[in-house]
């Protein structure tokens, strides 16, 4: 059986459609690296089925960072800012990736070791994450789009990237066969740079679509896409 019959043999009950993921992939173990850009720096990303598994301080940090880039109006096409259930509900609705500062071999380590860390110094530990969710429903589930945030304060470090490839490893594991990224507005250079270096393509192209903060005209955005 080829690669692509395969695929198509495990798609074909619709696994995304009913959105509970219950027969979908599972990735249990983190993977700890070192950054491209400051290799004594060690860091783990650890794959999140369950926002109740993360410390309830980084979920709040993590929430913290999704309405800094929302208020921020550069990047996202939310106006409005979330919290709490309704956040968690947005962001954890499938799979994220959360990635730290430090060494760690499960989540259950993290927790052990940060049962006590306040939200100030998560905020300095907590670098960025992404989620990954069906960009499409029903018989397209099986393609997927995933949203990006890094610690505003961490900047410049080349985390977008990092995240970048992890996502690329991880969403096929998860049982996705395509990415759709619908809107890289044209004016966030610096992800445009990560697509097209990690092999995206530039499948379309919306005219007009946004109002930007800091712009005095209207955006547009490419959409990207990729085999998994």
């Amino acid at each position: 059986m080829t690669v692509e019959a395969t695929k198509f043999e495990s798609l074909k009950s619709l696994p995304f459609a009913d959105g509970t993921f219950e027969t979908t992939g599972k990735i249990h173990d983190p993977i700890t690296f070192t950054l491209d850009k400051d290799s004594s720096l060690k860091v783990t990303i650890f794959p999140i089925h369950d926002y109740k598994t993360l410390p309830s301080n980084l979920i709040k940090v993590i929430q913290n960072e999704f309405n800094f880039v929302v208020e921020e109006g550069r990047t996202y096409p939310h106006h409005n800012v979330m919290i709490d259930e309704e956040f968690i509900k947005y962001w954890f609705h499938a799979f994220v990736a959360v990635l730290v500062e430090g060494e760690y071999t499960s989540i259950d380590q993290l927790n052990d070791q940060h049962k006590h860390t306040s939200v100030e110094d998560w905020e300095k530990l907590f670098l960025g994450n992404f989620y990954v969710k069906p960009n499409y429903i029903g018989r397209c589930s099986h393609v997927c789009n995933a949203g990006f945030i890094v610690n505003h304060q961490k900047r410049g470090l080349g985390l977008g990237k990092e995240l970048g490839k992890k996502y690329l490893l991880w969403a096929p594991k998860l049982g996705y066969v395509y990415s759709v990224f619908n809107l890289v507005f044209e004016t966030n250079v610096a992800s445009l740079k990560i697509w097209d270096n990690l092999g995206f393509e530039r499948i379309g192209y919306v005219k007009n679509v946004a109002v930007l903060k800091g712009e005095d005209k209207l955006v547009g955005a490419i959409m990207f896409g990729k085999d998994l």
